[in-house]
């Protein structure tokens, strides 16, 4: 299991309310010096008083998880580890008190060294023709998603009451939504070919067409995020107002983001989505039948179940393409996803690619024992005109291994034995023995010796760092 991080985690949200450590502990009924310990892990937390943590801190227990301390601390690594930089090795206990006793400066030290990329790939000839940039749009618009664990109570207020409405009159769901779109905005919709186009909106016409190409429940989805544009739109522009986003492009990422979220939870409700997900132990598979949408789209939404007082399984999402390409992202499970270069070669997100359309189940155990259980199947969307290769990407998702019980695709597992070894990527990686190993590790010296070739294709001494 993950190291313990609840004590720097109270230490932190002690320190966001402006409590002191005297204070916080007469409230406990505990000592200072006791709690002391706790801040720095060297007591446990017992289960009475963690419910007392969470009353006098007036939080969601969910947030002593932890997650928030052990993405900043990867992060950190992954940066603090950057050959350019010219850093010697910074201690481990350094970079777990940046993260768990400095949140705000763990922050500003990633979002230096995002720009400081930026900026590096900007000297290096690939600037932008509309000009340099301290923060890509792609990059903030995941930041916003990931700050708020991808889900927004607003929205699903929304979607709850329009879906309401709807299923007010019993009718198949692509109809009713079709039918709300004619009778209140006077919008037609159309399925036929489109030239180099899956979805297109006339707002003069007030017509939809939607490409034949696609299959009934993308038409579908395309059909609720119309819908979702023009009945939930201010409420979606409330959302983006307070996040002080930096650029147009970024803003209308995060836009187009959120009215995706919409029309989900408009063809998902929470509640019945939920309830589902937990008879159906989390099948992707079937629910995507039961409600009418694609693998992604189900998978997509389990990933998004964190309402405070009905939490689902907290599932990370990710879908990449054939080159690595990492497109989507969500860490609802805390998985510390590496932001800046590819993942290991040995978790299943990129096997899945040799066996398309079947879902492949694995154990992996991250470096600081911190394990998950993950599955990842491929989809294919549909081309737009004859000789363009399909694109393919693969659907991964994963929970903690503690609530592998819950998760259908941990069925038959031996979990104690099936655990494999994997790390954030290559170049963070101390596995001395990893034979899919495609770099050498940044913190350690090579070890290269003309007469031995070991499994390993990068040899070095574990012992030995930078």
């Amino acid at each position: 299991m993950a190291r313990p991080l609840i004590g720097r985690t109270i230490r932190r949200l002690r320190a966001e309310q402006r409590m002191t450590q005297q204070a916080l502990a007469i409230r406990l009924g505990i000592s200072a010096s006791y709690l002391n310990l706790i801040e720095h892990d060297q007591r446990p937390v017992t289960a009475s008083l963690l419910i007392k943590l969470g009353q006098v801190l007036a939080l969601d227990l969910a947030a002593l998880s932890g997650t928030e301390e052990r993405q900043a601390e990867a992060g950190l690594r992954e940066v603090l580890s950057d050959p350019l930089l010219g850093l010697a090795e910074v201690p481990e206990a350094e970079i777990a008190t940046l993260a768990g006793s400095a949140p705000q400066a763990a922050r500003a030290v990633l979002a230096l060294y995002r720009a400081w990329r930026v900026a590096r790939e900007d000297a290096s000839g690939i600037a932008l023709p509309s000009g340099r940039r301290l923060l890509l749009p792609n990059e903030e618009a995941r930041d916003f998603f990931h700050d708020r664990a991808n889900h927004f109570a607003e929205l699903e207020r929304v979607a709850e009451t329009l879906g309401g409405e709807l299923r007010a009159v019993p009718a198949e769901m692509n109809h009713a939504v079709a039918e709300r779109l004619r009778r209140t905005h006077g919008v037609t919709v159309s399925v036929g070919p489109l030239d180099g186009a899956l979805r297109r909106y006339d707002p003069t016409l007030r017509r939809l067409d939607l490409s034949e190409t696609l299959p009934r429940e993308s038409r579908g989805f395309q059909m609720a995020f119309q819908l979702m544009l023009l009945e939930a739109r201010e409420a979606v522009e409330a959302v983006i107002a307070p996040a002080q986003l930096s650029s147009a492009e970024a803003i209308a990422l995060v836009r187009i983001g959120l009215l995706n979220y919409a029309a989900a939870a408009l063809l998902m409700p929470y509640a019945a989505y939920l309830s589902a997900a937990r008879t159906l132990r989390h099948e992707v598979e079937a629910l995507a039948a039961r409600f009418g949408v694609s693998f992604e789209q189900a998978a997509h939404r389990l990933s998004t179940l964190q309402r405070a007082d009905a939490r689902g399984v907290p599932f990370f999402f990710l879908r990449v393409d054939p080159a690595g390409n990492v497109d989507k992202r969500f860490s609802a499970a805390g998985f510390p996803f590496a932001r800046f270069g590819g993942s290991c070669p040995k978790w299943i997100v990129h096997q899945a690619f040799a066996t398309p359309a079947m879902t492949r189940v694995q154990v992996a155990m991250l470096p600081d024992g911190a394990a998950f259980l993950c599955f990842a199947r491929t989809i294919v969307a549909p081309t737009t005109h004859w000789g363009e290769p399909a694109p393919m990407h693969v659907v991964a998702m994963g929970c903690d291994l503690s609530r592998a019980a819950e998760v259908v695709y941990a069925d038959g597992l031996d979990l104690a034995r099936a655990a494999v070894g994997i790390g954030l990527s290559c170049r963070l990686c101390d596995r001395a023995d990893c034979r899919s190993r495609a770099f050498p590790p940044l913190e350690h010296r090579l070890n290269l010796d003309p007469n031995e070739d070991g499994a390993s294709p990068w040899r070095f001494d574990p012992a030995r760092r930078v």
